[in-house]
């Protein structure tokens, strides 16, 4: 087995291979239905882990938001500007990346925290928290398990992943100031032989009026 590629190597080398395998989840159409019904006119929205911007960057620019992606792969960020000329994005490690506080109306994080460690998962999640204008909405979407460091295959690559038990999520979005206010499940099925079924948990938060403690 190759060694565990990162985020950025991985993405870079899989390119517009993932849209083709993972495009349209049930959750995260889900998702983007739930962002457009309960946003304002010209939202502003944080797309965490951007990929190729669709099907969420392209759909929340063409209803009108303000979307800015951001993406640790330099191939997707490419990728996601041809595709979706009316959102922007940014090439950037959402790890060291930062933003002013109560700036955003929605922070979309669809599978990006899978390749993180638990404390940088914990710090981008606060950073999140702050980010987030009152009553705004965070729409998170990952693969719910108790594992840390597990190592994987993943579209002909291996990569090492990182994840919360559901309970322990919950309990973490809460903790960092989030009001948890709807969760879904569902097992998406890849458009990809020998790419495993997987559980895919919708964790919908709100950011109440009083600010998240540094």
């Amino acid at each position: 087995m190759e060694r565990a590629l990162t985020a950025a190597e991985l993405f870079d080398a899989v390119g517009r291979g993932y849209e083709e395998a993972f495009g349209r989840p049930p959750a995260v159409d889900a998702a983007v239905r739930l962002l457009l019904d309960r946003l304002p006119d010209s939202a502003r929205v944080l797309d965490i882990g951007s990929g190729t911007g669709r099907p969420v960057a392209a759909e929340l620019a063409a209803a009108g938001h303000r979307v800015l992606g951001v993406d640790v792969s330099k191939e997707m960020v490419a990728i996601a500007r041809d595709q979706v000329p009316d959102a922007d994005f940014v090439h950037a490690d959402i790890r060291e990346w930062d933003s002013a506080a109560g700036s955003w109306d929605a922070v979309c994080a669809f599978f990006p925290f899978l390749q993180m460690t638990r404390g940088e998962t914990v710090r981008v999640l606060e950073g999140v928290a702050r980010w987030l204008k009152p009553g705004g909405v965070l729409a998170m979407i990952t693969v719910p398990m108790d594992v840390e460091g597990l190592e994987v295959p993943f579209l002909g690559h291996t990569v090492r992943i990182t994840s919360f038990a559901e309970p322990d999520l919950l309990r973490l979005v809460e903790r960092v100031g989030l009001d948890v206010v709807e969760k879904t499940s569902v097992v998406f099925s890849p458009d990809r032989e020998g790419q495993p079924d997987e559980e895919h948990l919708l964790v919908v938060a709100t950011r109440g009026t009083t600010p998240p403690q540094p």
